[in-house]
């Protein structure tokens, strides 16, 4: 059974639901005109997020669906960073305030490619424009082949205290047809430089449906990553959409798994990590039981933003960079996709914002639902449902797919609460989707739901 549901709602297009509404439906009527009023008009968060795009890589692995460009030369590098130092100015002139932050990320690209005197330059800028709270989360992205040890070192003297490692598959044929070459011992040496800078939050990002990959492949790259004891995983399945990326027409769809093969190949994943101490989280995650995000779970406070699964309870996200995405009260705010526009913004002197979205009353609802929904794999709808005056019949948008999925075993509904069965967790983005009130206009460009 679960077989045959993995090939019948494999083939849908759904959103991953890290946000909602999704990025798609993002309007150039929100720009840079917009964001500071938005900024100014906010009530002051008790603590905010803070996301830093930086969009380089030294070299292009042909799975990649991030906005990131390819230098040889460094130039580029701290032409950008110096912008990003001047955006948290604007930002922060426009704030009126040192607002606090409980989170920070460096997402990338490859944020490690900063010279690392530039990554301390940044660091004291953000610290200048920014309250960066005693017990923040500074965290950042790294890829291990290209970590020195001197970067290792500022890392911590900046307070960095999560990193997370690509690891993708250590499998060398896969790594062939993806051009990610990678050792382990390169992903080893990058996780002892870590710890010896006192980072002793490590994260592992693994992916499968690559092509060539097996259920093999994918169970050897685990023995090998568990021997490290990274606090967490995220497990995610590679997108193919050639029409977006270009450069992923350079992977033979030939050698992609189907819909069931890449079932098979997550959820071995999913067991073998288990079985190894890590607990589930949500739909692509795992981690140890004593790492935070473990405890938010049980403790039923798991969020899921931009980043993924997350303990953060704030409802401010400041993005800074090339494509950035923000998140205030009021609604969604992404910065101009390529280096070239955002570096023109920002050295006009205004912000970078290309386009966002403006909240409604009923997007607010539907989010909150979506998100307990691929947080707890239930949701009880009356409560929601109260909180934002609205009748339980009006939550569930898609009937015709509701009543599949309860004809197929996915779900059940007892009263008000709807509930995922254990079996077909993987299938949490169908389930979502029966909320989604914006789905129907954008289909075709979203993923794969298994």
């Amino acid at each position: 059974m679960r077989a045959e549901l993995a090939t019948d709602y494999g083939q849908e297009r759904l959103p991953r639901y890290t946000s909602y509404p999704t990025a798609p439906h993002f309007s150039p009527l929100i720009d840079a005109k917009t964001y500071p009023d938005w900024l100014r008009s906010m009530p002051s968060p008790r603590a905010a997020s803070l996301y830093l795009h930086v969009p380089f890589c030294r070299a292009m692995c042909w799975y990649c669906g991030c906005h990131t460009s390819i230098t040889k030369q460094d130039e580029p590098i701290k032409v950008y960073t110096t912008a990003l130092r001047r955006e948290m100015e604007l930002v922060a002139d426009a704030l009126q305030e040192r607002i606090p932050l409980a989170h920070v990320h460096f997402g990338g690209g490859t944020p490690t490619i900063m010279a690392p005197e530039s990554f301390s330059d940044l660091v004291t800028a953000m610290r200048r424009s920014f309250f960066v709270l005693p017990h923040a989360e500074i965290a950042v992205e790294i890829d291990p082949r290209t970590l020195t040890e001197q970067m290792g070192k500022i890392l911590g003297y900046c307070g960095v205290t999560r990193a997370s490692l690509g690891v993708q598959s250590f499998d060398p044929r896969v790594q062939r047809a993806i051009n990610r070459i990678q050792s382990v011992e390169q992903t080893a040496a990058a996780v002892h430089r870590l710890r010896r800078a006192g980072i002793t939050g490590i994260n592992f990002d693994l992916i499968y449906g690559l092509p060539h990959q097996t259920i093999a492949s994918c169970l050897d790259t685990v023995e090998r990553c568990v021997e490290l004891r990274p606090d967490r995983f995220a497990v995610f399945g590679y997108a193919h959409v050639p029409s977006f990326k270009k450069h992923q027409r350079k992977i033979d769809e030939a050698a992609l798994p189907d819909s069931l093969e890449r079932h098979r190949q997550f959820e071995s994943i999913a067991e073998a990590l288990q079985q190894r101490g890590y607990v589930r989280i949500g739909l692509d995650h795992f981690a140890l039981p004593t790492d935070p995000l473990a405890v938010a779970q049980r403790e039923q406070r798991l969020r899921r933003n931009f980043q993924g699964y997350t303990d953060d309870a704030g409802d401010v996200l400041i993005g800074l960079g090339a494509s950035a995405i923000g998140q205030l009260p009021q609604g969604f705010v992404q910065n101009a996709v390529t280096t070239r526009d955002y570096l023109q913004r920002i050295a006009d002197g205004q912000l970078a914002t290309a386009k966002g979205y403006a909240f409604t009353a009923d997007d607010r609802f539907r989010a909150d639902i979506i998100e307990r929904v691929m947080c707890d794999f239930a949701v009880d709808l009356a409560p929601i449902c109260r909180h934002h005056g609205r009748s339980v019949q009006t939550a569930i948008v898609d009937r015709e797919r509701f009543a599949r999925l309860v004809a197929d075993g996915v779900v059940t509904m007892k009263g008000d609460r709807l509930e995922v069965a254990d079996d077909f967790r993987f299938l949490l983005r169908s389930v979502a989707s029966i909320f989604d009130a914006h789905l129907p206009k954008a289909v075709a460009i979203h993923s794969r739901a298994v």
